[in-house]
């Protein structure tokens, strides 16, 4: 296997990657030498779980931190950054990957429980502007590389209505915006940013829409290859990305499905 990264000093800073395509992406990266920041929130009781996946990155030979907190809080982003500056040393953030998956899913009428105001405020700050307060709190502390990519993850949802996601599709067109946004305006910068678009993927955030087998019944159905997208699949394109091959890709929202987009 290649070491792409190895003995660069270059971190990848993860924003929600305990789980799913974040802990996915956290283990591809380290297998190909790239030193690992893992940012999440998680219970006390899901911490064995998140320790051996944790090992299992900092067994690839890399340098490894992560942080428990809660890190939609300017505060707690203020205290990380400060804390990543000592870690790091002479060594610069490669990529930023954002993976938060925090929002409401609730029904607009016929429950007792309904989508309100607040709740698209919570998940569009989570799931989209925390991004774009990520991005310029690195980039003001002087953190990033010359080269870096700024990956996020987006869904059908951008342009599909289903039930209950009214809140998470909105946080995903402005995550797409403010991803436009980053890769225009940061550009002389070094700074490249775009979306990945996976298919249907079982993670925890998928299993919290309801209905959610008949989301993965739908995608096997549609996908050219009969089954859905894996992590595994997704991290494989945020590794691709942050090659220097990859270097003149900017802007982009670029489907990892397989081909169930077709259908």
């Amino acid at each position: 296997m290649s070491k792409d990264f190895e003995n660069k000093n270059e971190w990848a800073l993860i924003l929600g990657g305990s789980t799913g395509l974040g802990l996915a992406t956290a283990k591809k990266l380290a297998q190909h030498g790239m030193n690992i920041i893992i940012l999440h929130r998680n219970r006390k009781s899901e911490l064995p779980q998140i320790e051996i996946d944790f090992k299992e990155i900092q067994d690839s030979g890399i340098q490894f931190h992560s942080f428990n907190t809660d890190l939609l809080r300017p505060e707690k982003r203020k205290e990380v950054i400060k804390d990543i500056r000592q870690n790091i040393g002479e060594g610069s953030i490669k990529t930023l990957i954002h993976s938060i998956a925090k929002g409401n899913l609730k029904p607009m009428v016929n429950a007792e429980h309904l989508l309100s105001n607040d709740d698209f405020h919570l998940t569009i700050n989570a799931m989209a502007i925390s991004l774009y307060d990520w991005v310029t709190s690195v980039f003001n502390a002087k953190l990033f590389a010359k080269d870096t990519r700024i990956i996020s993850f987006t869904s059908e949802g951008n342009t599909k209505a289903w039930k209950n996601y009214a809140a998470v599709s909105a946080a995903k067109v402005a995550l797409e915006a403010i991803t436009r946004s980053i890769a225009l305006e940061f550009a002389t910068y070094g700074i490249k940013a775009n979306c990945l678009q996976p298919g249907a993927v079982d993670t925890q955030s998928l299993r919290l829409i309801p209905g959610y087998e008949q989301i993965i019944e739908h995608s096997i159905q549609r996908n050219p290859f009969n089954r859905i997208t894996t992590p595994r699949d997704v991290a494989n394109v945020v590794y691709l990305l942050c090659k220097d091959e990859a270097a003149w890709i900017n802007g982009c929202v670029i489907p990892v499905n397989g081909g169930e987009h077709l259908n």
